[in-house]
């Protein structure tokens, strides 16, 4: 079976994209366990024009960097299609992979998350004096 791929982006100008490498695993809550498709897990930033990147998830930030991989990656999707032999009468269904993307480096993150937690709310406490009045502290 002949599987053909296709690029409609032009040579040289495919979407770069990028592999989040994590340690360890990322659970999903049960009630969103039917809703993966575009789910936010977290918040990615680049802080600077360093190569340094911060990852978000909850109350929880990790530290990465940007690596090259060794060979690049393509991402391809599945597209079916109707061949048409030369005759025109036989069709026969086919499978043509499309180029997505193109995937040059990873962001690697290797260490372990850093909690975030905030600084407690101040509170304004009370004191009795004797006339009865009271004043805050």
């Amino acid at each position: 079976m002949q599987i053909r791929i296709k690029c409609s982006c032009g040579e040289g100008s495919c979407p770069e994209w990028a592999i989040i490498e994590l340690q360890g695993v990322v659970e999903v809550q049960p009630s969103f366990q039917d809703r993966l498709q575009n789910l936010e897990i977290g918040q990615l930033c680049r802080p600077s024009s360093q190569e340094n990147y911060t990852f978000t998830i909850g109350y929880h930030e990790l530290t990465g960097s940007k690596v090259a991989l060794k060979k690049p990656m393509l991402v391809l999707k599945k597209v079916k299609r109707m061949d048409i032999d030369q005759s025109g009468e036989n069709q026969s269904p086919g499978t043509e992979l499309e180029v997505v993307g193109i995937i040059r480096h990873r962001i690697l993150f290797k260490t372990r998350p850093k909690a975030l937690i905030s600084k407690p709310p101040q509170v304004v406490k009370e004191r009795a004096t004797s006339a009865g009045s009271s004043v805050q502290t």
